[in-house]
């Protein structure tokens, strides 16, 4: 019996081997500290974000039994659900506008998964060395050093997964309490449950997966090139200037060997976290940390060549174009990203913290009563969105010497609760005739800027 050669084997063969393992090489330059900077920051965020206190609360909160959402001094309310509408959308059309204009930011500086892999293998290196060392540690057999930097790295990987899962269940239950809890070992069920789940999560993709949830798992990798155009800053190889490619000494000219300026030295392969050659062109594969920018910037420099060989740059401008920055696509997504921003941010200023509802009783049209009047039944309901227990008058206006029965003084309203009231509106028969309309109003006692009303029907005899 004979071996298959790998040329004897059938189409398809290889989608069914592992992933060769991709040991990023450590690289400086200005996009290198730029992405320690981003990391440093929105890791700083996420977990500094539940110890941060406001008004003797946690700043940051979704507090999912009691129905509150705690956003420094915002509290919002399941019926606030239109500010997440609204901030889903800036969201897309803020990777819309972005991605169109540069590429996949995103991906490259601020994406979770690129953050939080990154912070795997600063670990890694660490404990393991650098990238030869860490190749050459994974062949080498196990021996007393191999275990204790292995099992070092798995300390830290997993001391921090754990961490990490701690932090995001603070964000749901208060961080402070949870943190008694954990140190008496008095955790609830569901409480560990997603703590172990965000933390295993968090190790197994960034210590792991890595670069396959970027090839295989984001989606956002494929659709890509439908926001991309050719005024789009992508990170690209120049192949006029780079080619032919080859070998040298720093002392020989290229030019007269007919050699172009890339000299094949492979280094902007290995520093890219994604394992890809960005001279094959655009991939999408590539997540733009522009790793390969600063490796062949230092590469150029000790060949005294002039740096961008491999550049954020257009398809137009490698093509001798020129690059429009305002295109209309651009205006599209900034006039949809402004209307959004000025209608949230306006909402958001202007939102009163009480709502009303006014349902009118439907089974009855109107009620004579004696002293010829008429009277309307209604369903009146008080959401109070303050944290504190608040105080309400309830009034109408809208039909001639119209007034309130079965409305005695203030209301008061719980805090985050709903008070629901059966109302009576009354009016004489003479001012009430065919279809009102009647408006009413509900004032906080200690703040009369607390304020809102609601519109309804009032019927009456057809005159």
């Amino acid at each position: 019996m004979t071996d298959t050669t790998k040329a004897e084997q059938p189409p398809g063969a290889g989608l069914y081997e592992s992933a060769a393992k991709i040991y990023p090489r450590e690289i400086e330059g200005r996009f290198a500290n730029l992405s320690k900077l981003a990391t440093y920051v929105l890791l700083g965020l996420f977990y500094a974000g539940p110890w941060l206190t406001w008004d003797d609360r946690q700043a940051f909160l979704f507090d999912l039994p009691a129905r509150k959402f705690y956003l420094l001094g915002l509290t919002l309310w399941p019926q606030d659900f239109i500010y997440l509408a609204w901030l889903l959308m800036i969201l897309a059309y803020s990777l819309f506008f972005f991605t169109a204009l540069g590429g996949r930011l995103f991906c490259g500086f601020a994406c979770p998964q690129t953050v939080w892999t990154e912070a795997f293998i600063w670990m890694e290196q660490w404990t393991e060395g650098t990238r030869s060392k860490r190749m050459k540690l994974d062949k080498a057999p196990w021996n007393w050093n191999k275990l204790r930097r292995k099992g070092s790295k798995q300390i830290l990987w997993i001391s921090f997964a754990l961490w990490t899962g701690f932090t995001f269940v603070g964000y749901f239950t208060p961080i402070r309490e949870l943190a008694v809890d954990v140190v008496n070992f008095n955790v609830g069920g569901w409480t560990l449950f997603w703590g172990l789940f965000y933390g295993f999560a968090t190790y197994g993709n960034a210590g792991y997966m890595r670069e396959q949830v970027c090839k295989y798992m984001c989606p956002y990798a494929r659709f890509q090139s439908v926001m991309f155009d050719k005024d789009t800053l992508i990170i690209s190889y120049d192949e006029k200037r780079g080619e032919p490619r080859g070998g040298r000494k720093r002392s020989v000219d290229h030019k007269a060997e007919g050699l172009g300026d890339c000299i094949d030295c492979t280094l902007c392969v290995q520093v890219c976290p994604t394992g890809i050659d960005i001279r094959d062109g655009l991939q999408y594969e590539c997540i733009a940390c522009a790793a390969c920018i600063d490796a062949c910037d230092s590469v150029m420099d000790k060949m005294n060549y002039p740096r961008g060989l491999v550049r954020y740059t257009t398809e137009h401008a490698l093509e001798g174009g020129k690059t429009r920055i305002f295109r209309p696509r651009m205006f599209v997504y900034a006039t949809l990203l402004a209307i959004l921003l000025t209608a949230m941010i306006t909402s958001l200023a202007t939102r009163t913290p009480v709502i009303l509802e006014v349902l009118r009783d439907r089974n009855t049209l109107y009620r004579e009563l004696p002293g010829d009047q008429v009277e309307n039944t209604y369903t009146v309901k008080i959401l109070n969105q303050s944290n504190d227990a608040r105080s309400f008058r309830l009034s109408v206006d809208g039909v001639p010497g119209v007034a309130l029965d079965g409305v005695d003084g203030e209301i008061l309203v719980e805090g985050g609760g709903v008070m629901s009231l059966p109302v009576r509106a009354r009016a004489q028969r003479d001012d009430a005739y065919g279809i009102m309309t009647i408006t009413f109003a509900v004032t906080a006692v200690d703040d009369p800027s607390v304020a809102t009303e609601e519109d309804s029907r009032f019927l009456g005899p057809t005159p």
